[in-house]
């Protein structure tokens, strides 16, 4: 089974508090989803996320790693977690696909002037140029703005379909991190990036806008806190992606499925493998205590195998961050008439870490974890 994750090329938060409507932070280490109280008053407004993935990237993850292999994948968008401030419980954010293009710029939150050489909450460009979001008699299938007219307007278009609309709901006592199911809207990316089809079916790669609920942000008269996420200017192991999953298992030897207590080891790997690297990583399972019998090879060069009922998981060697879970659906082990076997894509991860590779296995005895410090680095 395979994960392979992209990484942004831009991203952004909007303000519309009318303090900040002119305010780029195309290059803020954080982004957020915040409704700030007025200055003046004491409205609350709104912000909301803007990221984009490039469009060579989406292009590469389906011409040459799920349209040859399967027509059944999951895309999830997935930001960090950096602080929350008095986030009140069931918060909803959702996520649609853009429907006009927009400029990172390079403005922080804290810079003195305020920088707005790129989207802002009022344009999609500049301040030079000036060019607005559309706020009225938007284009087919598409929407923006907020319906209170105490709030300026502006902050993004997007497409407002139903089957393109992405959502989470927050609970103080779970993972504030953002995983949202985005394959509706992949899907679409890549028929307009494949095929050249237009709406409704393909849309262009605009990217993603990230915001509250219609219901909260309508409701100006009150806050639900903050969400801050790691950006991909972070000097952090957390930047956003974009992670496809889809099967790529193959289990053509069952015999030899090993029960009781095992020794698993890695065997045919390097302990570094460069970024651009797709990797096959060997594992070699034994029984802990072979059998004694006659025989012409030793017991330690016949191939065991797990069950079908086996997965594999990565792990940050330093900070235990999981990178890739164990996934029922996504990270089968695969075998052959070598062993057991799964397929890796370097690119996936942040190079110069260290990584660490556990094992589950799922037999009629019992469920085992294997972690034994299978370490490897990924390298520049």
């Amino acid at each position: 089974m395979a994960y392979y994750s992209i990484f942004p090329e831009k991203d952004s938060t909007l303000y519309s508090n009318p303090d900040r409507t002119g305010m780029n932070t195309g290059h803020d280490e954080i982004l957020e989803l915040v409704k700030e109280k007025g200055t003046n008053n004491s409205l609350y407004y709104p912000s909301r996320i803007l990221i984009q993935f490039k469009d060579s990237d989406i292009k590469n993850v389906f011409q040459t790693l799920i349209l040859d292999k399967t027509s059944s994948y999951s895309a999830s968008l997935e930001l960090f977690s950096a602080k929350t401030v008095d986030l009140a419980s069931d918060t909803i954010i959702e996520a649609f696909p853009l429907s006009q293009s927009w400029h990172e710029g390079t403005g922080r939150y804290s810079n003195l002037p305020t920088s707005s050489n790129g989207c802002t909450w009022l344009h999609k460009d500049n301040s030079t140029n000036k060019t607005p979001w559309i706020t009225s008699d938007f284009p087919e299938n598409t929407t923006g703005s907020i319906e209170s007219n105490l709030i300026p307007k502006g902050g993004g278009t997007w497409y407002n379909d139903s089957a393109l609309k992405a959502s989470q709901t927050f609970n103080q006592d779970l993972s504030l991190d953002i995983n949202l199911n985005v394959t509706n809207i992949t899907t679409k990316f890549s028929s307009s990036l494949l095929s050249s089809n237009t709406p409704p079916n393909g849309i262009p790669n605009n990217g993603f806008i990230i915001k509250n609920s219609d219901i909260i942000e309508n409701n100006i008269s009150s806050s639900k806190g903050a969400l801050n996420y790691f950006s991909t200017d972070t000097h952090t192991i957390y930047p956003p992606k974009l992670t496809f999953k889809w099967d790529d298992s193959v289990y053509n030897n069952q015999l030899n499925a090993k029960t009781g207590e095992l020794n698993v080891s890695l065997y045919r790997n390097k302990k570094e493998y460069n970024q651009d690297d797709e990797a096959i990583i060997r594992l070699h399972v034994r029984d802990k205590y072979p059998r004694r019998e006659f025989t012409s090879t030793s017991n330690y060069l016949k191939p065991g195998y797990f069950t079908t009922s086996s997965f594999y998981s990565i792990r940050d060697a330093h900070t235990e961050e999981v990178i890739i879970p164990f996934d029922n659906n996504f990270t089968k082990l695969s075998a052959d008439s070598e062993g057991m076997y799964f397929k890796l894509y370097m690119k996936s991860l942040q190079p110069e870490r260290y990584y660490r590779i556990l094992f589950k296995h799922t037999n009629n005895d019992s469920t085992e974890i294997f972690d034994d410090n299978y370490h490897f680095k990924v390298i520049r």
